[in-house]
């Protein structure tokens, strides 16, 4: 069999991106993952990466004197990697995110290497202070030097893909973050109408704006959100707010992703306004928009291109005007329940197409024209 690396800066077994390639190729290639935390199930060997070797602790000195070469080969993270993961033992390496491809390329895989692009990663916190000016020409380097040698190139929106073509040269195929398929079905919408966000708490998400558009709406309407503690301060805080809605808004801590989907079809709407604070978070296509397709949810989001163009096109939701409080409040107020069955039946319709299956595809694609190579 194909000898195929993962290899991904991450905790494998539970990053769902990562997660749906160990499972579209392990039956076909002899599959090892490289990364975080323990194995996934299935795969031929896990080399695990330890807790204690951080990733992306930059050098600052090598950052301000453009000595890019040395910044990235000093990674204690890919140093690591360097040390203990076989160079030549691999057909192919599947290389999850730009910082994971020029290690990729130095193991030198014997047919070469598949970029997964996750993000647009020379603008990837635009937002914070000194990003544009230190941490953007260096990951442009890392692209220009290595990136542009891969085999082939995913991501995850085509935002992003026009953008790396537009800097780099490569087109990357389209990817999306959807989700496995699960069988379900739409459940009548009642009163209250509840509504549910689930994913990371981070500041630049805004999620404050979500509390605050159900607490100025007048509609009989409930928010839940399930949240990972990436900012655990910002969770309290939430946690805070929440308290003073009257009851009208809770927030739980985060469910293992294998009880997602039984956990959202309990809801009626899944709800996200993304500012767009960086150019990630303009043109993103999240999972969870794919998640709330596979609870056979209604969806109301933000102006945000990419997620406009799914739900608009196959009829899954609302779209508010912009991405303040106010602005979710007119959409919540207009809400009917007919509305919200018309949008899970659209859901459920489509959620066979718009499922992890047809997309990873597009992946057993690529890696096959690169073992045939």
């Amino acid at each position: 069999m194909t000898r195929l690396l993962i290899l991904s800066f991450s905790p494998i077994a539970s990053d769902a991106r990562v997660l749906k390639q160990v499972e579209a190729f392990r039956d076909e290639y002899e599959v090892t993952t490289c990364g975080y935390g323990p194995a996934p199930e299935g795969v031929a060997q896990h080399i695990r990466i330890p807790d204690d070797v951080l990733h992306n602790v930059l050098n600052d000195r090598y950052i301000r004197w453009k000595t890019y070469r040395l910044a990235y080969w000093t990674l204690w993270s890919v140093a690591w990697v360097r040390r203990n993961v076989p160079r030549q033992g691999w057909d192919i390496v599947l290389a999850d995110d730009v910082e994971a491809v020029p290690i990729a390329l130095a193991l030198r895989p014997s047919k070469g290497v598949h970029a997964d692009l996750h993000e647009y990663s020379p603008l990837l916190h635009e937002d914070w202070e000194g990003w544009r000016a230190k941490i953007t020409p260096y990951v442009e380097w890392i692209c220009r030097t290595y990136v542009t040698k891969a085999r082939s190139w995913t991501t995850v929106s085509g935002g992003l893909a026009r953008e790396y073509e537009r800097n780099f040269g490569f087109r990357p195929e389209l990817v999306t973050n959807a989700a496995p398929y699960v069988e379900a079905e739409p459940h009548p919408t009642g009163a209250p109408i509840r509504l549910v966000h689930s994913g990371a708490a981070m500041h630049d998400r805004r999620l404050d704006d979500l509390v605050g558009g159900v607490v100025a709406s007048s509609a009989d309407v409930t928010l839940d959100l399930y949240l990972t503690p990436n900012q655990p301060a910002f969770v309290e805080h939430l946690r805070e707010r929440a308290a003073e809605s009257g009851g009208r808004v809770v927030v739980h801590d985060p469910v293992p992703y294998a009880q997602l989907s039984e956990t959202l079809q309990r809801y009626d709407v899944g709800v996200h306004l993304l500012a767009p604070t960086n150019f990630n978070n303009r043109w993103a296509l999240p999972n969870k928009l794919f998640d709330y397709v596979q609870a056979r949810l209604g969806i109301v989001i933000g102006p945000s291109p990419e997620m406009v163009d799914v739900v608009g096109r196959y009829g899954l939701g609302a779209v508010t005007e912009g991405f303040t409080p106010d602005d979710l409040a007119a959409t919540l107020d207009a809400l009917t329940a007919a509305d919200v069955d018309a949008w899970k039946r659209a859901s459920h319709e489509h959620a066979r197409e718009l499922s992890a299956q047809t997309q990873v595809e597009v992946w057993k694609r690529a890696i096959a024209a690169i073992a045939a190579a």
